[in-house]
């Protein structure tokens, strides 16, 4: 028993001094892919075919920053990976019956860059193992770079610069704030809903999120000021 209990110790400590080198290393090199584009490659009811063009954070326009704020995590400049106040909101809304993804980007960067996308309690606990680290290794900028551009915008289509050119035939840095807030409507469900054929649910979420892109304060140099 003990000899079991010292090897679980020594493989915990492998796994987080790993995974601290991987993100430390993905702090300044752009991540090849991840477990979800692996998945989908493999995945007969899809296309097999994944776009993946990376685009460093100063070359995706402003909107496009607004309007995944705004849509995704209101407080992503002032938490440190986790909304508690989201979170307690959800809480009250499962007991009434009601469900209320309460993620934030760090969480969702977390989950899209190193985990696979089932919903159990293991990937939960991992997931907030690495938004701890991402926190603490990466800036906020960094964190919504790396989310921009793994994010999920499409069959095959991942970050914000394939999706740019698949929806609209422009790059990410010419987004306009309408085109923006339509791709950020989508997620995290844009395999089911159009940024350009948009369904009524998806019109109404990008009139929300082009009212809410007007509070989403910026810094000049920074994302957060």
């Amino acid at each position: 028993m003990r000899l079991i209990l010292r090897a679980f110790m020594w493989s915990v400590l492998a796994f987080a001094l790993v995974s601290v080198a991987v993100v430390l290393i993905y702090r300044f090199v752009p991540p090849p892919g991840t477990p979800l584009m692996v998945l989908r490659k493999f995945d007969e009811r899809y296309s097999g075919k994944v776009r993946n063009r990376w685009v460093p954070l100063h070359r995706i326009s402003r909107n496009v920053l607004r309007a995944v704020i705004a849509s995704e995590d209101a407080r992503f400049c002032r938490h440190n990976g986790f909304d508690l106040d989201a979170i307690e909101t959800a809480l009250k809304e499962r007991r009434g019956g009601r469900t209320r993804g309460a993620s934030t980007i760090t969480q969702q960067t977390a989950k899209n860059l190193f985990l696979w996308p089932n919903r159990d309690f293991v990937r939960k606990g991992l997931e907030a193992w690495f938004a701890i680290l991402l926190e603490v290794l990466w800036s906020k900028d960094r964190i919504l770079e790396i989310y921009l551009n793994v994010a999920e915008w499409g069959d095959g289509v991942y970050g914000i610069e394939s999706a740019a050119r698949r929806y609209y035939r422009r790059p990410a840095r010419s987004l306009t704030r309408h085109q923006s807030a339509y791709l950020a409507a989508v997620l995290p469900n844009a395999r089911i809903f159009s940024p350009v054929s948009p369904s009524q649910i998806t019109r109404t979420r990008a009139e929300s999120v082009l009212r809410r892109m007007d509070r989403v304060a910026l810094g000049r140099r920074q994302v957060c000021p």
